[in-house]
Order: structure tokens, then C-alpha cells, then sequence
């Protein structure tokens, strides 16, 4: 039995940014006698997700296992919230901790809110202005922060955001970005156990001498026209001699067939599947520069000095464009071309980009927020 005044705290995830972001707090919480530390997942992401909790060596305490084939917006959050509801009855917390703009974390935080159990939100006060840029993840992440007892910003950015909409001055704390404490606890696991990261092995030796450009895809408001521009202006840049692409491509189907149908084989151009957490870190150490439509990346490469470039008109991270680490292009073929081809050319350019200061973190935001949610 646990002692009285131990506070249980149920984390709620589902996706594999969130369960990257959330296991350096999951690991803080599990290791603080303060508190009775729980684990619900939904499996909103399923293998990428599993890749994640095996190498953080988390086991969760419930897995709701919610993905069907084709599943609308509207039946996945009907199943989250009364899937996670049901947990929540189960396991009475004193805190529901949720991460970011997904479906499960906004129906955890509202499951939790019919309840009147608080929410601590993890990466609180991101906005990028535009209800459908990122959708649905704007809309998701402005529900959670209308309730929220708790809001862990990891800028100052963030929590002038969340001022602007009313939200108690007493609730925020700008805690740095969780994110940043799982890039270094991966690179420091990777040195004691480099076979965790082996498996890029043969593409380092394929594509020696050459610039490396890191991609990764799969927004929803990017399916259709915008993958298909993307998928373009890769083929253009992989016709450069001193270019390849490494590109592990998103288990979408809206995302494969358009990549495949332009991009499978051509010389320059590695597809490859979804690389778990040790690799995709590998993956970001050998890129010369990263073309992303995630949110995370722009948060991460910068950590390890690479420049990104957002295939995404509007930006929830203005601070990395602020500091000069990464830099929106859209998905106009010839603007991504343009701006990848002026960090391989200008080494000014691509120096000014890789040099400038990360604005997300220093590697002790999960300690920040255990301690918050022991206050």
C-alpha cells in the first residue's frame, strides 16, 4: 500500500512524439517515492508506438489498443474518451497528465475534466494561429488548455500564448520541452549500446561522400496535392550528384502510395520503414539538414546543430524560426527546392542556421514538472 500523501498520477499517450516526449517524465515519476506513477496508452500509433515504450522499458498499466483500419476523427474520440473514462474510474488519480495536440490527449484531458480530476498538459501553449494548420491538433490543444490546471509551456512563447487567452498566470510555468531530456537520454544510450542504432549502417556506407537530407512526412493537412509537391521537390533535389535522401515513410497509406509512385527507385533516394526511437536519432546525428512536416523534429534537429526546414505553411514552434533554427517553406515544389539547395550551396547560410541557439530546452524539464505535480 502507498503511503497517504503519495499522489497517483495517470499519464495518458498514445502516439509515438507523445510517448518520446513523456517517458523522460514517466521515468522521473517512477523513480520519486512522492508519487504512485500510472501508465495508460491508447495505441493511437501502434508499432511506432510499441518501438518507443520497449526501448524506455515502460510497461503500461492499460492499453486501450483503439486503432481500426480507415477510422474517422469522430469514432477514434468516441473510443478514447469512453475507453480512457472507463481507466479513469478504475484507477481514481489525483492527477491526469497529458501531452501536446492528439486525439488521446484531448479526450484523456476531457475524460479527466467530467471527473474534476486536474490535468497537468505537457507542452502547453502552442498555437499557430490557424484552426485547420495543424488539424486537427490546434483545435485539440486549445480544448486542453481551456481546462487545465497545469499548464507546462516549454517556452515563453508558449506561455505569452496561453496569457493572451485568460489563462491563470498562476497555472504556467515555462518548463523547457521534455523532448530535449529524451534526445539525450537516447544519444547517451545509443554510446553505451551503439548495435541499438546499427541498422543505418549500410545506407552510411551507400551514401558515403554525399550530403545527407533527413525527411519525414505525414500531416493531414499536407494529403493530396501537398504530399504530392513535396514528393516532387525530393525527386529534384535527389538528382543532385552530391545529394541523398533518407526518408522513412509514414505507415499512412495517403502518405506511401504518393511517395512510392514518385520516389521508388531512384538511386539517390533511400524509402525505408519507420525507424524506431535509437535510429531515428542515428538519423538526425548523420543529416546534413532536415525536411519535416512534424512538430517534433523542429524541435529536436536543432539540439544536434541540423537546420530544418517546415513543409508546413504555419509553425506552432515560432521560437525556432525566431532563433533562426529551422525556417517554413510550405509545399511548393520549387520554394523547397530553392531553400534545401541554398543550405547545400551557401555555407554561410547553412552555418548561420546550424550555429543558432535552440530555444526548447536544457535536458531537466521532467524533473521541472515532477516537481510542480508534488507541489
Amino acid at each position: 500500500m502507498t503511503p497517504a500523501t503519495t499522489k497517483r498520477i495517470l499519464t495518458v499517450f498514445g502516439t509515438r512524439p507523445e510517448a518520446i516526449k513523456l517517458f523522460p517524465l514517466v521515468h522521473a515519476l517512477d523513480a520519486d517515492d512522492r508519487f504512485d506513477s500510472r501508465v495508460c496508452v491508447s495505441g493511437q500509433h501502434r508499432a511506432m508506438l510499441d518501438q518507443v515504450l520497449d526501448i524506455a522499458r515502460i510497461v503500461p498499466h492499460h492499453d486501450l489498443a483503439v486503432m481500426q483500419p480507415d477510422q474517422s476523427l469522430d469514432a477514434l474520440t468516441a473510443r478514447l474518451l469512453t475507453g480512457i473514462g472507463d481507466v479513469l474510474d478504475a484507477e481514481q488519480p489525483d492527477w491526469v497528465v497529458v501531452q501536446g495536440d492528439t486525439a488521446t490527449a484531448m479526450c484523456g484531458g476531457l475524460a479527466a475534466y467530467y471527473r474534476k480530476i486536474p490535468v497537468c498538459h505537457v507542452e502547453a501553449g502552442l498555437r499557430s494561429g490557424d484552426l485547420y494548420h495543424p488539424w486537427p491538433e490546434e483545435v485539440n490543444r486549445k480544448i486542453i488548455g481551456s481546462f487545465a490546471a497545469l499548464h507546462c509551456a516549454p517556452t515563453e512563447t508558449s506561455r505569452d500564448a496561453l496569457l493572451r487567452e485568460n489563462v491563470d498566470p498562476e497555472s504556467i510555468h515555462v518548463t523547457g520541452n521534455t523532448v530535449i531530456d529524451a534526445l539525450h537520454w537516447i544519444v547517451d544510450r545509443v554510446e553505451q549500446e551503439p548495435q541499438l542504432a546499427a541498422g543505418l549502417a549500410d545506407l552510411e556506407r551507400r551514401f558515403a561522400g554525399k550530403r545527407i537530407i533527413g525527411m519525414t512526412s505525414h500531416r493531414r493537412e499536407n494529403f493530396g496535392g501537398g504530399m504530392a509537391s513535396i514528393a516532387e521537390a525530393v525527386k529534384r533535389l535527389a538528382a543532385r550528384d552530391d545529394v541523398a535522401v533518407i526518408f522513412p515513410v509514414h505507415l499512412n497509406p495517403n502518405v506511401r502510395s504518393v511517395m512510392n509512385d514518385a520516389l521508388a527507385g531512384l538511386d539517390n533516394v533511400a524509402l525505408i520503414e519507420p525507424l524506431d526511437y535509437p535510429h531515428f536519432a542515428r538519423l538526425l546525428d548523420i543529416a546534413d539538414l532536415m525536411l519535416t512536416d512534424s512538430g517534433g523534429v523542429q524541435e529536436e534537429a536543432p539540439a544536434l546543430g541540423k537546420p530544418v526546414l517546415v513543409m508546413r505553411e504555419t509553425t506552432e514552434r515560432p521560437e525556432g524560426v525566431a532563433a533562426g533554427t529551422a525556417k517554413l517553406v510550405g509545399t511548393d515544389a520549387d520554394t523547397i527546392v530553392a531553400e534545401a539547395s541554398r543550405l547545400l550551396d551557401d555555407a554561410e547560410a547553412y552555418a548561420d542556421m546550424a550555429r543558432a541557439h535552440n530555444p526548447f530546452g536544457d535536458g531537466k524539464s521532467a524533473q521541472r514538472i515532477a516537481d510542480l505535480l508534488a507541489e
